[in-house]
C-alpha cells in the first residue's frame, strides 16, 4: 500500500488504459484525510477534467447542496471517483478502464478508513456495493461490507437530469444522516 503523497504521483503518472491519452488532469479525488465519510462517483466529467478537482462542474454544486442540506461540508469528507481520469463525451467508464484504476480507489479507501461510503449513481454502486445493483429499487439501502457501511443515491448528474428523482435522493440523505451519527465518531 502506498501512502498519500506515492499514491497521488503514481496516479498523476498512470497510463494503464487509453483514458491517459485523452486527459488534461487526473482527478485524484479530495477532502480530508481523515474523513469517517467518503463519496464515490463513477468518473470525472468535463470540468474535473479542466480543474484536476472531483465534482466542480453542475454536478458537484448540487452535490455541494446536498451535503449542505444534511450539514456536512466538502471539507470535511472525502470525495473520489472509480477512474481518476475522463472518459470522452462523459460515457460511463468501461470495466477495462474500472479494473486499470480500481487499485488507485482500493489504495485511498485503505488509507482512509471509512466508516461511510456513498456510491453516487449506478456506476459505482455496481463496482462497489454488488454488480447486479439497480439504483431505482435499492438506493438508499444499507449493506455491510468489510466493517464498511455502504449506500448509494442517485448520482448529482441524474438528478439534474431528472428532477423528479430529487425527494428519493433527500431520503437517502437524511438516512445517511442517521447512519452517520450512529456509526461516526467524528462530529459533521
Amino acid at each position: 500500500m502506498l501512502g498519500w503523497d506515492a499514491l497521488y504521483e503514481a496516479c498523476k503518472n498512470c497510463r494503464n488504459c487509453d483514458l491517459a491519452d485523452t486527459r488534461h488532469n487526473v482527478v485524484f479525488g479530495e477532502g480530508a484525510r481523515d474523513s469517517e465519510v467518503m463519496f464515490i462517483g463513477e468518473g470525472p466529467g468535463e470540468q474535473e477534467d479542466l480543474t484536476g478537482r472531483p465534482f466542480v462542474g453542475r454536478a458537484g454544486q448540487l452535490l455541494d447542496d446536498m451535503l449542505s442540506m444534511i450539514d456536512l461540508r466538502r471539507e470535511r469528507v472525502f470525495i473520489g471517483n472509480i477512474v481518476k481520469c475522463r472518459p470522452p463525451g462523459n460515457r460511463d467508464p468501461l470495466n477495462i478502464e474500472q479494473e486499470a484504476c480500481i487499485g488507485y480507489l482500493r489504495n485511498q479507501v485503505a488509507l482512509l478508513r471509512p466508516k461511510i461510503i456513498v456510491c453516487l449513481g449506478r456506476v459505482s454502486a455496481m463496482k462497489l456495493i454488488r454488480e447486479d445493483f439497480k439504483i431505482t429499487r435499492e438506493h438508499g439501502q444499507w449493506t455491510e461490507k468489510a466493517g464498511v457501511w455502504m449506500t448509494a443515491t442517485y448520482h448529482p448528474a441524474a438528478l439534474l437530469r431528472d428532477p423528479g428523482k430529487r425527494p428519493d435522493s433527500f431520503a437517502d440523505l437524511r438516512a445517511l444522516r442517521a447512519k452517520i451519527r450512529e456509526v461516526c465518531d467524528h462530529t459533521y
